[in-house]
């Protein structure tokens, strides 16, 4: 309680000044990264770098690590080894397609509408065959169970386990964003992983700068009330993260290139 009165009293006192940040820690955040491990690999090169330089280094995974793109589960290995990695501590947020993996293990009738919005390439990663048609009951529940018997107890794990929102310095990151007039604090699980339009269309500040991903964008967002790091990565092949270090942010991406290992970039943002 201490700690976070003495935070808010700070950013009171200097209203005009950059976004404040813990001193001593480096965070990286990560935006939609949506199957694509081919991407995500060398963007992890930079907090790797950090943590064994000795920094404590915080990597914030801004959700929907599943759907779309074809390396799931090479997605959530290589978090999980980011995670265990010393002087790293890692907080994976849930986005809404991360939530629609565990509603369908818990509800096989939402297949279908998973299956439609990217769920079927998180199905064939784990080496299960979609039915061909939504009417048939049987056979989804025969592919949840087929999902459920693949899906290592570890991945599992990982999905069960991911908080909704992480509050660092006056930055509060989240998948989707928060609903404007409403304390950060007080936001519904519904608004942290599905909202769009109110939050971005208000102009209103929050208590903090909310980080997040959920809407894809040509560019990565920086603005008065929010940073927005998703860019689409499954759709453009570019997967953006920030580096947020004192008062400076810098925007890191990895680029496809056909037939080449993807480009590193880097520019304030």
């Amino acid at each position: 309680m201490i700690p976070r009165l003495l935070a808010a009293l700070r950013r009171r006192s200097r209203p005009e000044a950059r976004p404040w940040t813990p001193n001593g820690e480096t965070l990286y955040a990560i935006g939609d990264i949506h199957g694509r491990s081919d991407l995500l690999e060398p963007l992890l090169e930079a907090p790797r770098r950090d943590a064994a330089g000795g920094r404590r280094t915080i990597v914030v995974g801004l959700g929907d690590y599943v759907d779309r793109g074809a390396d799931v589960p090479g997605v959530i290995d290589r978090l999980l080894d980011i995670a265990g990695r010393e002087g790293v501590e890692a907080r994976f947020l849930r986005g809404n397609h991360d939530q629609l993996l565990l509603d369908f293990l818990a509800d096989h009738t939402l297949g279908p509408y998973w299956c439609r919005v990217g769920g079927l390439q998180t199905l064939q990663a784990y080496g299960v065959e979609a039915p061909s048609t939504r009417k048939h009951v049987q056979d989804w529940q025969d592919a949840r169970d087929a999902f459920a018997a693949n899906l290592p107890a570890r991945h599992l794990e990982f999905f069960q386990g991911l908080p909704l929102s992480f509050t660092w310095g006056d930055y509060f990151f989240a998948h989707a964003g928060a609903q404007p007039g409403i304390p950060l604090e007080q936001q519904t699980a519904q608004d942290l992983m599905w909202i769009r339009k109110p939050f971005l269309d208000d102009d209103r500040r929050f208590d903090r700068i909310v980080v997040h991903g959920h809407t894809p964008a040509e560019e990565a967002h920086a603005d008065h009330r929010r940073v927005g790091l998703d860019t689409g990565a499954y759709m453009t092949g570019i997967l953006s993260a920030c580096r947020f270090e004192g008062e400076d942010r810098l925007l890191i991406q990895a680029v496809e290139r056909r037939g080449a290992a993807p480009e590193v970039r880097s520019r304030p943002l």
